[in-house]
Order: C-alpha cells, then structure tokens, then sequence
C-alpha cells in the first residue's frame, strides 16, 4: 500500500544533538523518516550549526547520498578535500562514501535542511575517521 500525504511541524519534532571532538557540535530535526512517520523512501530533517558556539559537523561519510539546501546563515561544506561555500539558496549533493563535514561561519546559527534517500534515519549509518594525532 502507497503512503499517504502527511505534514508535520519543525517544533513538534524532538531536538537530537551531538557535543563531543569526534562527532562535533551539531544539533538536529528529524522530521521524516518512516520509523518515527508513516513515511517510506526519504529522510529529511534540519541541522544547525552555530559558529559562536564552536559548532561543526565533523568530517564523516556514510553509504547514502545526502542532500544538503541552506536555509540560512554562512558556512563551509567540506567534501573530499575540498572546501564549498554554504549560504542561503545554495544546494549540494553530496555522493554516498564522500567525505564530508560542515561548519558555521559568523554569527548567525547555520540552518541545513537535509535530504537521504533511505526509509529512515537509522538506516544511515555515520562513521567518523579517527581523530589525527
């Protein structure tokens, strides 16, 4: 049976966070993602990243593509070696296996709207390189 249409709100959606050297400083919205909403195929949620706090999403990859589309602030999208301006407007697709990582610059909190094409967030499984040194 096909899924129905369904609307959630960004507020109604349980904040996550990581704050630790290995993962960053991110917090997070998952807003679709089929073991949370009666949905299938996408996983879509907003990820913000607050440069005065120190915050970043530290470099990682995972087997499923990502989407990522600015919504607001300035940042920095790392992937594969190289560095991509991030501002409002600005859409990237990032390839499965790519290394990539993301960070605030200025002010204002860095808001991401992020897209997988996986039934559900736990699906994407993250691994983050051990730390150099």
């Amino acid at each position: 049976m096909p899924s129905a249409p369904f609307l959630i709100q960004e507020s109604q959606c349980p904040e996550e966070a990581w704050d630790d050297p290995i993962r960053g400083v991110v917090r997070w919205r998952t807003l679709l993602s089929g073991d949370r909403t009666p949905t299938e195929a996408l996983t879509v949620g907003v990820a913000e990243l607050l440069e005065a706090g120190g915050a970043k999403l530290a470099p990682h990859r995972h087997a499923h593509p990502e989407v990522y589309y600015v919504l607001s602030g300035q940042g920095v999208l790392h992937i594969d070696g190289v560095d991509h301006a991030l501002a409002p407007g600005v859409a990237a697709f990032i390839p499965g296996g790519a290394l990539h990582g993301a960070r605030a610059v200025g002010a204002a909190t860095l808001r991401i709207l992020y897209v997988f094409a996986a039934d559900s967030f736990d699906q994407i499984k993250y691994e983050f390189p051990a730390p150099e040194g």
